[in-house]
């Protein structure tokens, strides 16, 4: 079995046309699809989505545009509503999947504006996103989430900005606000580079595909693609580079191996006490979110002891767990990195005599049982708990 994983390196930035650019670049055999859908979805006089082979600061890349309008058509701005969009992607003869992608994607814009203006989700108007080309970029990137439907989605570090854009509502600051609630959560970076390097469109694409903010990719490198913006940056490319990941899994078998992503935070004490090292560990293996945690004994500089926390955690669950290690210890820093592991199946049984549950795991040479450690504290007496746990194991 094979799982795609798709990498996004926010170079220059990200936006609606440099997505689908990029995508394009990397598989070819998505652009008749993508291309077609993005013409259905405009009306008469709109223009002609188009793909263009260009350069950015020296790279080779693709650019995505509508190009050869024939009429005027910003006088009407019924499709700039949500609830107009939508009905225009529905009312649409489109490939398979690709309207719920897309109206997947405008939800997210949607809910965004509508708690920045607070006002309801049908009464909310797209003035930056309201041009053609913005839905015309919606529609071909839902086309190729549609077309990739078992993939995983990654991204690097984004790109900050910084200055003030021109919007609707006078000059806000970069990030716009929408771009700054999609992607909450994710990481940034300030490469001292002014201006709007993520549109609000960029963002919704980003918050409907990537499960994991930079969470890195990893296998078989099959393809790589770049698609540019239109603005020139000083001193580098204005690229989204993709690049595509195929992870071949071993030879079927009875047994289940699943991957899943995890973040890992660690961080060194070298002035608590036995009993405040114990009490504070105790009390960050208890949040939720926290996999495991584990303390080591190590020498530190000048040949210090120090315990060496090390704790595994969701993605969601950072910001409160970094703020309950700050908490509880005397630790003033934190480092913290991306780790994919295999996990095996496993389940948890229903207590059996002497009221012990058994974690079964599902391993290639047998099953093996493990009486719960919780279930064994409530009994008192070394050699009583040892008597349940066999019991327990035995019976299961």
């Amino acid at each position: 079995m094979t799982t795609t994983t798709i990498q996004l390196d926010a170079v220059g930035g990200m936006a609606g046309d440099m997505f689908v650019a990029a995508m394009i670049d990397a598989l070819p055999e998505l652009r008749d699809r993508a291309l077609a859908d993005a013409a259905a979805v405009l009306p008469p006089g709109a223009g002609t989505p188009l793909l263009d082979s260009g350069t950015s600061g020296g790279l080779r890349c693709l650019r995505f545009r509508l190009s050869g309008a024939t009429q005027q058509t910003d006088g009407d701005h019924a499709h700039a509503g949500f609830l107009g969009m939508v009905a225009r992607i529905e009312d649409t003869a489109l490939a398979s999947g690709t309207a719920p992608e897309a109206i997947a994607i405008l939800r997210h814009l949607a809910e965004a504006e509508a708690a920045i203006h607070g006002v309801p989700l049908g009464d909310v108007h797209f003035h930056e996103i309201g041009d053609w080309d913005s839905l015309m970029d919606v529609v071909a990137a839902g086309s190729i989430a549609a077309a990739l439907p078992a993939a995983r989605w990654t991204v690097s570090d984004l790109p900050r900005g910084g200055g003030l854009v021109r919007t609707q509502h006078g000059l806000l600051p970069v990030p716009a606000p929408a771009t700054t609630r999609l992607l909450q959560g994710f990481t940034w970076r300030d490469d001292g580079i002014s201006g709007e390097r993520v549109t609000p469109t960029g963002a919704a694409i980003l918050r409907h595909l990537v499960a994991n903010a930079t969470a890195p990719a990893a296998g078989r490198l099959r393809a790589s693609g770049t698609g540019a913006g239109t603005r020139d940056l000083p001193g580098q490319p204005n690229v989204l580079r993709v690049t595509i990941f195929d992870e071949v899994a071993g030879p079927a078998s009875d047994f289940t191996i699943g991957t899943e992503d995890i973040l890992v935070l660690s961080f060194d004490i070298d002035d608590m006490t036995g009993e405040e090292i114990g009490v504070a560990a105790e009390r960050l293996r208890q949040l939720a979110g926290v996999r495991d945690l584990v303390v080591l004994s190590a020498l530190g500089k000048k040949g210090r002891p120090v315990h060496a926390f090390r704790l595994l955690l969701r993605f969601d669950d950072q910001a409160s767990v970094a703020a309950a290690c700050f908490t509880e210890t005397s630790t003033i820093g934190l480092r913290w990195r991306q780790e994919r592991r295999m996990v095996l199946a496993r389940e948890l049984g229903t207590a059996k005599a002497p009221n012990v549950r058994v974690k079964t795991a599902i391993r290639p040479a047998g099953d093996s049982r493990k009486a719960e450690s919780d279930d064994l504290a409530e009994i008192e007496g070394l050699e009583s708990r040892r008597a349940a746990k066999r019991q327990a194991e035995e019976a299961e």
